[in-house]
């Protein structure tokens, strides 16, 4: 395992390769429901070949993450890790409400610190709240008391937010979501931004919620003009690796196969070549002539009053761009419009909207995906 630290933080040094805990094994594949055992067994597995960054957030398997971690790092395990761990600053309205916040973090981890605290869905407008309600007094006592050692922000916004966001505050870090294809590529100049400040990044969802490490056909194809043996995954994280700033790539996994995979690349990373980078903009291309929705099945469209299974939905419509169109819409129509929950069924009520962390247009989208899928 390599080891590399925080420019802001040189005596936090943490594992290239972080243990996210955001798709732990499922019962009947339901987020809720963890398979404490088969999770349990993964993440010591992991500390156990050198990982030392483990993350969580409070939505993570629909509230079950946190107390899961918790009880997994009982034992001796805890003192192993860095553990990280997000506030969500939608929810700091008035005095108290950070150190309210704080305090359930700590009991649901049964921890009496975090290594590093992160400020989730913080923006400008929240951040100047957060000073109102003197919540950066409550992070300054955490941070001197012990309870808080880094601190940084987990950022879903834009370059130009995050720009003012560090510009506003001494953060150690900052967590952001990117994988190689980034489309819009807001995701990479916020990591130039980050790196530019010289504030050490962690990626999150280097693998699109799974989705490029099981590209289609095409891509494949695409990938298999290398001489590289690389699978799509260890493509994907070490693109995320060989970036400029960033320290350590999260990945969450649900199998031990996939954990040991992981582990070997990030043994093995070297810097990529000119030629690696050449493959992965071919591979890039091949995706941006196809794939209509950038959607990392995150799981925060689980709201839907309608009970529409939007990520997988837009998972069929992507895949019918790269197979064949007339087997997906008779999936579309045999498993979504005859069970009563097809993207027709949106009402555009918005709900979903604010949790979508790619921004995705929901509802003009599930009428597209509808549109391309029902039509005979």
């Amino acid at each position: 395992m390599k080891y590399r630290s925080f420019p802001r933080q040189p005596g936090l040094e943490v594992s290239a390769l972080g243990f996210g805990g955001l798709r732990l094994p499922a019962q009947a594949g339901d987020p809720a429901s963890i398979d404490e055992a088969a999770a349990t067994s993964l993440l010591r597995e992991a500390i156990e070949a050198g990982v030392t960054y483990v993350d969580t957030a409070w939505s993570a398997q629909q509230g079950r993450g946190e107390p899961f971690i918790g009880r997994a790092l009982q034992g001796g395990w805890r003192e192993r890790v860095r553990l990280a761990a997000k506030l969500p600053a939608g929810q700091v309205a008035r005095a108290g409400d950070l150190e309210r916040l704080l305090g359930e973090r700590l009991e649901r981890l049964a921890t009496d610190h975090l290594d590093v605290c992160l400020l989730q869905g913080l923006t400008l407008e929240r951040w100047s709240e957060l000073q109102r309600s003197g919540g950066l007094e409550a992070l300054d006592r955490a941070r001197a008391d012990g309870r808080i050692g880094a601190l940084g922000v987990a950022h879903d916004g834009t370059p130009a937010e995050l720009e003012g966001l560090l510009a506003a505050h001494g953060w150690d870090l900052c967590q952001l979501s990117l994988d190689l294809l980034d489309p819009r590529g807001e995701g990479r100049e916020a990591l130039r931004c980050a790196a530019g400040r010289g504030v050490g990044v962690v990626v999150a969802e280097p693998l699109r919620g799974g989705a490029l490490a099981r590209p289609p056909p095409v891509v494949r194809e695409a990938w298999a003009g290398s001489e590289r043996p690389w699978s799509p995954a260890e493509w994907a994280l070490r693109w995320a690796w060989d970036a400029a700033g960033v320290v350590t790539v999260l990945c969450g996994t649900g199998s031990a196969e996939h954990l040991r995979a992981n582990l070997r690349a990030a043994a093995e990373a070297e810097p990529l070549t000119a030629r690696d980078l050449e493959r992965i903009e071919a591979v890039r291309s091949t995706y941006r002539t196809r794939r209509r929705v950038p959607c990392t099945s995150c799981g925060g469209c689980t709201v839907c009053a309608r009970q529409i299974p939007v990520a997988d939905l837009f998972s069929l419509y992507n895949d019918a761009m790269f197979d064949s169109r007339e087997a997906a819409a008779e999936a579309y129509r045999q498993t979504f419009l005859a069970e009563g929950h097809g993207a027709d069924q949106c009402i555009a009520c918005q709900v979903c909207q604010p949790l979508c962390a790619g921004g995705i247009p929901i509802p003009e989208r599930l009428r597209e995906a509808h549109d391309y899928l029902a039509a005979r």
